[in-house]
């Protein structure tokens, strides 16, 4: 192997990899970056890969002969980072050997390698009829769920993002037991129907969280507008575009049906503005951090306003009023803070409506006014218990 490439795209393609590189390798070679050159199509592939989130991407380079070779990602990395980036960078292995000479403007290094045949393959399914998504709109959808999700292994589905095709919409929710979000993606979704169907196979997977934050860094900072493909097959998921493929396995099991939980109906509303219910919440929130982080929101009939109260024992209390429009009994009901503001944070909306019937039962928020941006965000969060 032999090429030259741009020391800034070689240093940017390896940070972009080295995130699927094993902190704790089960063996060497997952340690390493997998780094292929290509004479016929004038491009080096950097593949990085955990056995359980896998992230490939290529850059171009002048290839005088093709190779392969893997590399320690953290130890290339560094050295890569560090060199002029005015200065291309030469890599060259020679055939049969695993010692690579990197040289730069600066000066020259040689590693130790090992051979790309001890790499495991970058499972890379590309069976059926892939679902095309928009990338504004996947990320759209994980930002408004992935917050939710569980970061205890013991509930392992839980600590994934399930996505579902129905018709011509995805799905995206997460849950941790105490909260739930989701959201209805319909636009910026493409599933092509199978010969002779009306409408698309539905579709259901559940993906690790992990693997799913990895993606939506890579989509944000991506330029192009060129939509994404999905596949999935046999444990494995793979996002595929332009010049660069996230793979990760799924979970196993049976997703809880998150759909009952949330209420056909409710007793009481509270609408109000989002961004004056946030900013209380969070000045509250100093003193309900101080004593198990559980604020309580009032009502009182024809009062028009939300009161909202932390009292932490020994320490101090604090109250605050919101104005609100509110419907049904007066209510008071407990929550954990952390949890309201992270669902009131996931929308862009002005007015938050919240529903509930009872201080036991769970409270969904959803945009007050029917929008484009927040119309199908649901978010579900079940109240504290406490002694009145």
């Amino acid at each position: 192997m032999k090429l030259v490439c741009s020391q800034s795209e070689l240093s940017a393609s390896l940070q972009l990899v080295s995130r699927a590189v094993a902190a704790r390798p089960t063996h060497p070679v997952l340690a390493n970056v997998l780094l292929t050159a290509d004479a016929g199509t004038g491009r080096l592939s950097l593949t990085g890969f955990d056995l359980s989130l896998g992230i490939q991407t290529s850059l171009p380079a002048e290839v005088e002969s093709s190779g392969a070779i893997t590399l320690p990602a953290r130890l290339f990395g560094e050295i890569v980072q560090r060199l002029p980036s005015d200065s291309p960078i030469g890599l060259h292995c020679p055939e049969g050997t695993e010692q690579v000479e990197l040289t730069s403007r600066s000066g020259s290094y040689q590693m130790r390698g090992m051979a790309a045949e001890d790499f495991p393959d970058l499972p890379l399914v590309q069976t059926g009829q892939p679902i095309r998504l928009e990338a504004e709109a996947l990320v759209k959808g994980l930002r408004a769920t992935l917050f939710a999700s569980s970061g205890d292994e013991a509930k392992q589905l839980l600590t994934g993002v399930h996505l579902r095709l129905q018709g011509a919409g995805l799905e995206c929710a997460a849950t941790d037991g105490h909260r739930l979000a989701v959201l209805r993606l319909a636009e910026g979704v493409e599933a092509a129907a199978p010969d002779g169907a009306a409408e698309p196979e539905r579709f259901a997977v559940t993906v690790p969280a992990r693997s799913l934050r990895e993606l939506e860094r890579l989509l944000s900072g991506r330029q192009s507008s060129e939509p994404l493909s999905l596949f999935c097959d046999r444990g494995q998921v793979v996002f595929l575009w332009a010049d660069q493929v996230l793979t990760s396995r799924s979970l196993d099991g049976t997703y809880p049906n998150y759909g009952q939980l949330i209420p056909e109906s409710f007793s009481r509303g509270i609408s109000l503005d989002r961004r004056g219910l946030v900013a209380a919440l969070e000045r509250v929130a100093v003193l309900a951090d101080q004593h198990n982080n559980v604020v309580k929101l009032s009502t009182e009939a024809g009062s028009g306003q939300l009161q909202v109260q932390a009292d932490a024992q020994d320490v101090g209390r604090g109250s605050e009023a919101v104005a609100a429009e509110i419907s049904g009994e007066p209510i008071q009901i407990a929550f954990n803070v952390r949890y309201l503001l992270d669902g009131l944070k996931a929308m862009a909306c002005d007015q938050v409506a919240l529903h509930c019937n009872a201080p036991t039962t769970p409270v969904v928020l959803k945009p007050a006014a029917d929008g484009p941006d927040d119309s199908d965000f649901t978010y579900l969060v079940m109240p504290v218990q406490i002694r009145v």
